[in-house]
């Protein structure tokens, strides 16, 4: 690594412009050829996914996004027949149908929508269908939809929108979030450095890497399967770890000029020290991340490849254009006031001892029963509420009531029944003839008579399929999300359907978005054991080859285990049972998206594994040259809390920066993660860890000669050689509490 950083200081230019033409040039590239995102859920073997496949030959999918607009009279004596209301509609309708990027719009008011009315005749819907996808309209044009509906509004006359297209004009500005995180990011950091270029290298870190990254997404997505959830995903977890990697490096520059080293070499040392550290904190993480592969979903495979990407570039940007801005700044990586004393007093090695890192560290060794029990209370009430987690899936019911969506959704609930947002399909092969043909509908007549269910119609089919195929949509009683209709697709599947099916050629298949999002659900929930139990016994092997110990990696998998635990019982009890909903604006309670735990899990485990690597570091360090366990946990806490401290604070603002993405899944995931990190850094690592390694004493360092003699050394972030001019065995509790692990 020290040969790296001397090529990349004296090539900086090169370095720089290399980066600068990335950026640019994918950014340029991408600009050309635009975004291809496509949202793939395919669970080859499941029910919906055979329904779809059915589906998409009896109704072939039409070029565009499908949305809605919905309009409701005032006053139970009016109807949306008057015709006043039918003439003001019509008009805004025929309007609209003439927009550009509006393929076609069906009116209730025509044969093809009749049953867009109400019953009682005060709500009804238009269907708009635009001649694209929702990702690839322009919104200009969709905002000219909107203005042309919301024209129509009158004093008796109320007017909304709901669908894919019409959320994207709800949305905050893109990037938002993103730059509230790096402002909150920069202020910490100016406070932790106290130099202005000091704190700018870590944002410069991750801003070319993330920036990279993202537009490199533009251009994959026309290779591989991306959904439109990935670049968020991506930028989330870039930024976090693209600022707190840049942070380990640029703070061990930073102690080795202080201690008077020329530019060149503290840039050597800094990179062949915390750069080998953050090299195996980021392979730990992309390795988290890839085994989602190992779920076979498509869907969190693009995920999967996002987050990867953007971790990577943010490793690559650590080590090559950090050293390269070395050179470019020199010594004005340090403060003023730095300089000055450097120059005044001379090369030093750390600061003033009796800090409140060594003050803590000291008070963790006096009482490590007490604070090890309040810890793992903390942790354990925090997690309960995960005992009723619910996987499912979000739509726009669960956005707050001020949204257009949001009050489109009410309405046709209101109207046409809650389940209305999220029709079930069964879809049929009736190829066998009419003695099929008879069974569906002896079928269809006893689904529409199942309690739960609304009512059961038999759609009609393109005349190149209608032979063969047949569907029915089923409309439930009860919303997507609610539990009584997962109850109701599980009766249907296990016993209306195969009661029809038995002694005919009749075959069933249940599908539709509904059943779409279960299945994705039920999926999720019975591959995610073995999925933690993967991510989990990666760590542990890595930590038991780097720290040559049996204890700390089991140590490390429970805390992974404990801190998941925590973080998504916050999520079951915001989200889940609606606890501070209304104070955070983040609309109606419902389940935890069923993705989620897959994105949170592999970036937490790999956070938590570079937490857990930068402070046992430095405990085993001190363990090598002394043997005593507790001098080696006092001395690995005090000299790493503040370093763990600051990452983490980092990382919490700009993944709660992500709460103003106006993506409730960008929210859930910003929500989660940034709590876990508060959790994990604050509550185990700074408290728990060396409490129970207090406890554990001198067994902290076991391992079996057997397996020691088998196991390859790795020296994950080794010890720095004696600064010049500077004492190589500094007093405990002196050496700087920033960096030094």
């Amino acid at each position: 690594m020290a040969a790296w950083a001397r090529w990349c200081l004296r090539h900086r230019l090169v370095v720089l412009l290399l980066w600068v033409g990335a950026l640019f040039g994918t950014a340029v590239a991408s600009g050309v050829v635009g975004s291809a995102y496509s949202n793939v859920f395919s669970f080859p073997g499941t029910e919906s996914s055979r329904a779809m496949e059915r589906m998409e030959k009896a109704f072939p999918q039409r070029a565009g996004d499908t949305d809605s607009v919905v309009w409701e009279v005032a006053g139970q004596s009016k109807s949306v027949k008057d015709p006043a209301v039918r003439e003001r509609m019509s008009a805004a309708l025929a309007d609209i149908a003439k927009l550009p990027e509006v393929g076609a719009v069906v009116s209730p008011y025509e044969p093809e929508g009749a049953r867009q009315i109400s019953r009682d005749g005060r709500i009804a819907y238009a269907e708009v269908t635009f001649t694209k996808q929702a990702p690839e309209l322009r919104k200009e044009n969709i905002r000219k939809v909107v203005d042309r509906a919301e024209e129509a509004r009158t004093d008796g006359l109320r007017v909304e929108l709901g669908g894919q297209a019409i959320e994207q004009t709800q949305e905050p500005p893109a990037g938002l979030s993103e730059a509230v995180g790096i402002v909150a990011a920069a202020v910490v950091l100016f406070l932790a450095f106290g130099s202005l270029f000091a704190m700018l290298l870590p944002l410069l870190n991750a801003v070319f890497a993330v920036g990279t990254g993202l537009t490199a997404l533009i251009l994959l997505s026309h290779v591989v399967d991306l959904p439109d959830v990935a670049p968020l995903m991506g930028s989330l977890i870039g930024l976090g770890v693209g600022i707190d990697y840049a942070l380990f490096i640029v703070t061990r520059h930073r102690k080795g000029l202080r201690a008077g080293l020329e530019p060149g070499e503290s840039t050597a040392r800094a990179l062949d020290t915390s750069g080998r550290a953050v090299l195996f904190a980021g392979g730990t993480v992309c390795v988290a991340l890839l085994a989602m592969f190992s779920l076979g979903l498509d869907f969190l495979n693009g995920v999967a490849i996002a987050a990867t990407l953007t971790t990577l570039l943010s490793v690559l940007a650590a080590v090559t254009l950090l050293p390269a801005m070395f050179g470019f700044l020199g010594h004005r990586v340090l403060s003023r006031k730095e300089r000055r004393a450097l120059a005044e007093e001379g090369p030093r090695d750390g600061e003033k001892p009796g800090g409140r890192a060594v003050r803590w560290a000291s008070y963790v060794e006096r009482h490590p029963k007490a604070l090890a029990a309040a810890a793992i209370a903390v942790m354990a009430v925090l997690a309960l509420p995960t005992l009723s987690l619910r996987l499912g899936t979000n739509d726009q019911g669960n956005q707050p009531e001020s949204q257009t969506t949001r009050k489109a959704y009410d309405l046709l609930a209101e109207g046409f029944g809650p389940g209305f947002n999220g029709p079930l399909l069964m879809v049929a092969d009736v190829s066998g003839g009419a003695g099929e043909q008879r069974a569906l509908d002896r079928l269809v007549r006893e689904v529409g008579d199942t309690e739960g269910v609304v009512r059961a119609v038999r759609l009609p089919a393109g005349p190149e399929t209608a032979e063969h195929t047949a569907v029915v949509q089923v409309v439930p009683a009860t919303s997507p999300q609610s539990e009584e209709t997962d109850r109701l697709i599980d009766k249907l599947r296990d016993e209306t359907v195969p009661a029809a099916e038995r002694g005919t050629a009749l075959e069933v298949d249940i599908g539709g978005a509904t059943a779409i999002q279960k299945d994705f659900a039920s999926v999720i929930g019975e591959r995610l054991p073995p999925f933690i139990a993967l991510i989990v016994g990666l760590g542990a092997l890595l930590l038991l080859v780097a720290f040559r110990s049996v204890v700390v990696p089991l140590t490390a998998a429970v805390m992974n285990l404990i801190a998941a635990a925590a973080s998504f019982g916050v999520l079951v009890a915001v989200f889940q049972w609606g606890w501070g909903m209304d104070l955070l604006g983040l609309g109606k309670e419902g389940p935890i998206i069923s993705f989620l735990p897959v994105i949170m899990l592999p970036l937490l485990f790999g956070l938590s594994m570079d937490y857990q690597v930068f402070l046992v570091s430095r405990m085993h360090e001190e363990w090598v040259h002394t043997k005593d366990n507790a001098r080696a946990v006092r001395a690995g806490l005090a000299d790493t809390s503040r370093v763990i401290n600051c990452a983490a604070l980092i990382m919490i603002c700009v993944f709660f920066s992500f709460i103003l993405s106006g993506d409730r899944g960008g929210v859930m995931a910003g929500l989660g993660l940034g709590g876990s990190v508060a959790l994990d850094a604050f509550i185990l690592r700074m408290v728990l860890v060396p409490a129970l390694m207090h406890l554990i004493g001198r067994a902290n360092w076991w391992l079996p000669r057997a397996i020691d003699k088998r196991l390859p050394h790795l020296a994950v972030d080794p010890p720095d050689r004696p600064y010049p001019g500077v004492s190589p065995e500094p007093a405990e509790g002196e050496r700087e509490l920033v960096g030094d692990r």
